[in-house]
């Protein structure tokens, strides 16, 4: 799935956002194979109205939050991270449909719009 997003990122002219983008999708996915327990789960990358939006939706109800970053711990930092660089983006992210959805929002870059 990042390749395929780091291509349709290309082909929209966004490759400076890239490698924010393709994290923002592996964690964003990780974390629905690991704690959603379903057998499906979409991902969607859309750009539309200035800001380029990730959704991955599992079906599965249920929040999902970030955990307080523990250097000595191996995992869980990976929301922490899709919270991090949607804030540095000047987007944001959240949860829908009971948290079955989980979303990230990040404006495109001044002047860029495919």
């Amino acid at each position: 799935m990042r390749c395929l997003t780091a291509t349709r990122l290309g082909h929209w002219g966004l490759e400076a956002m890239t490698d924010d983008i393709v994290l923002i999708v592996s964690e964003l996915l990780t974390n629905a194979i690991l704690h959603s327990g379903t057998t499906e789960i979409g991902l969607v990358v859309s750009v539309r109205d200035g800001c380029l939006t990730i959704t991955v939706r599992d079906g599965m109800a249920g929040h999902t939050r970030p955990r307080p970053c523990d250097s000595e711990v191996e995992s869980g930092r990976g929301l922490f991270l899709v919270e991090s660089l949607a804030r540095e983006r000047g987007g944001a992210w959240g949860t829908s449909d009971a948290g079955a959805t989980t979303w990230c929002r990040l404006a495109l870059p001044t002047g860029q719009h495919p």
